[in-house]
């Protein structure tokens, strides 16, 4: 057992998912059944970096009575944001020159002043992988993994990816009936960066007939062909989803910018791909790329149930000593270290049983080797 604890703190991180406030309750209740202090840190580590930023303190004291209610609610009361990577800071030096630091010493620093024992932070592999460094040094951290994308190493499932699955699914099937009512081809663009879950799961739970994943390379020339076959056979319309981070063939992903301490900003494929089928298939085609609609609104009750059993093992998980490590979802929960949960993406097996599926029901992928 943990003897040192009294205090603990939670942070969320990164972009937001439906589930976040959900693991901030059940975490603040487990908490405070053990006699245990907790606050929130509001905006990822801001709170405690520069609390000036904040009239009423970057702190925020989380207590049974805070926390009621907010299971059903989408977002982070805490706030967040994927900027100012302390371990990747920019600082002035003495020259006035704007230099790039690690503050992680500096982070744990404020932490131990404003009292706290350990941290639980809510991200993806950005936010666990500071957190991976904060315990390095010696502080207790303990991860929860959070992203719509579901490309976290050593976990089955992510909280956030069933509600972003099952609103794209609802999407899809509200855009196949304009689809078929106009006779149209509509290409649609949801989120997931470098990998593929949302659209593969979303796009055969709604019946796409083409899905473009990054983990597939597409021909373009083989997805005009499959909605060219779909005409021939009297279905004069066609859905084609495409995951931010699908790439042609012998092509790269399509980057609308950058962001300062994330790398690129992928988007715009959707576009794209509607603009080489228009002149191959001779169809009317439009787009929607649903975006951030994926990471707003209600978390599913798969996702509540999820994000609140993650919430309560990780102070479970703290009461036991557990340390440097991420609660998992594998049949049951577990912990794994963070170093191993962030050593990698999870990508889309091209051999799992899902893409079989989707090939079984006759969905292209847009290769001609599948």
């Amino acid at each position: 057992m943990e003897e040192g604890i009294r205090t603990i703190a939670i942070s969320t991180g990164g972009g937001d998912a439906p589930g976040l406030n959900a693991v901030i309750r059940a975490a603040t209740l487990a908490a405070c059944k053990r006699g245990w202090r907790c606050f929130g840190i509001r905006d990822g580590y801001d709170g405690v970096l520069f609390p000036e930023r904040y009239p009423n303190g970057g702190l925020i004291d989380l207590t049974v009575e805070s926390v009621r209610g907010i299971t059903h609610l989408g977002g982070t009361v805490l706030g967040t944001t994927n900027r100012g990577n302390p371990l990747f800071m920019k600082v002035q030096d003495a020259q006035g020159n704007w230099v790039t630091e690690d503050r992680s010493g500096h982070l744990i620093g404020c932490l131990k002043e404003n009292g706290i024992d350990a941290l639980i932070t809510i991200g993806g592999d950005g936010s666990l992988t500071i957190g991976a460094a904060l315990a390095r040094k010696g502080f207790p951290v303990i991860g929860v993994p959070k992203t719509i994308d579901n490309d976290l190493n050593k976990t089955s499932v992510t909280f956030g990816f069933d509600s972003a699955v099952s609103f794209a699914s609802e999407c899809l099937d509200r855009l196949h009936t304009t689809a078929a009512s106009h006779r149209r081809v509509l290409v649609v663009e949801v989120m997931g960066r470098y990998a593929g879950w949302i659209a593969l799961h979303a796009g055969v739970a709604a019946s796409a007939d083409v899905i473009l994943i990054p983990e597939i390379p597409f021909d373009i020339e083989v997805v005009a062909d499959k909605i060219k076959e779909r005409e021939a056979r009297g279905r004069d319309f066609s859905i084609v989803l495409v995951a931010e981070g699908a790439k042609p063939i012998d092509g790269e992903v399509s980057v609308v910018g950058t962001v300062r301490g994330r790398g690129e900003r992928l988007g715009g494929i959707a576009e794209k791909v509607a603009a080489q089928l228009e002149p191959l298939t001779k169809k009317e085609i439009r787009t929607a790329v649903l975006g951030h609609l994926l990471r707003g609104g209600t978390p599913t009750p798969f996702d509540r149930l999820l994000a609140l059993r993650l919430g309560a093992a990780a102070v479970r998980g703290l009461a036991e000593g557990q340390k440097n490590v991420m609660v998992a979802v594998d049949g049951g929960i577990h912990y794994v270290p963070l170093d191993e949960a962030t050593s990698h993406m999870k990508l889309v097996p091209v051999d799992s049983d899902i893409v079989a599926t989707a090939k079984d029901l006759g969905i292209s992928f847009g290769s001609r080797d599948l």
